[in-house]
């Protein structure tokens, strides 16, 4: 008789072989602190890029709103020296004349005058005379006054009036060169009023 073991079932595929322990579970690997500090330095800078660029972006864009704005604006405010179309022209074409130029092309005058009261007498009310030492003329004294105008000489030396009383009166003269008056004064008989302005070394009149 043969002394035979009883045999044991054989492991299946991928089974322990039996009386053997299984293999242990091998523990979960540790992240080390070095790591977790890194990927959170990584995350914080890539935080910072990206807020950076987001920055860089809203800036660009405001400047470029501000700049657009800005142009919109010089655009739409006419400028000082731009002139309406056509207008130039007819502005230079039409000089509009100056006052004082407009006083220069006036002739200037010299005015007679003579007022009172003078009787007639056997040679009439009275007798009068006026002009320059180029240009004497009569005048008739009439509603107790005498007026006239002759247009300025410059080349004159003097401008007069004189006027006679025939026999009684009172009578007031004068004469006006521009702008300077000069007056005179008779009365009573046959005395004479005389008013006279001759023209000065300087051009003017006294």
């Amino acid at each position: 008789m043969s002394n035979q073991y009883p045999q044991q079932p054989q492991p299946g595929w991928g089974q322990q072989p039996y009386g053997q322990p299984p293999f242990p579970p091998q523990p979960p690997k540790k992240t080390g602190p070095g790591k977790i500090i890194g990927l959170g330095c990584l995350g914080i800078v890539g935080l910072i890029v990206v807020i950076g660029i987001i920055g860089a972006l809203v800036s660009g864009g405001s400047d470029s709103k501000k700049s657009s704005s800005s142009n919109d604006v010089k655009a739409a405010v006419p400028s000082k020296s731009s002139k309406p179309a056509g207008t130039g022209k007819a502005q230079s074409s039409e000089p509009k004349a100056s006052p004082t130029k407009a006083k220069k092309t006036q002739k200037k005058t010299v005015v007679f005058k003579v007022w009172g009261t003078a009787p007639a007498g056997a040679l009439g009310s009275l007798d009068i005379t006026y002009g320059s030492d180029s240009d004497t003329r009569k005048g008739t004294f009439k509603n107790g006054k005498f007026e006239a105008t002759l247009p300025l000489n410059k080349e004159a030396m003097y401008y007069n009036v004189m006027a006679q009383l025939q026999g009684s009166g009172d009578i007031n003269c004068s004469v006006t060169v521009d702008g300077k008056t000069k007056k005179g004064h008779a009365s009573g008989g046959y005395n004479i009023c005389d008013a006279q302005l001759s023209s000065g070394l300087l051009g003017g009149w006294e």
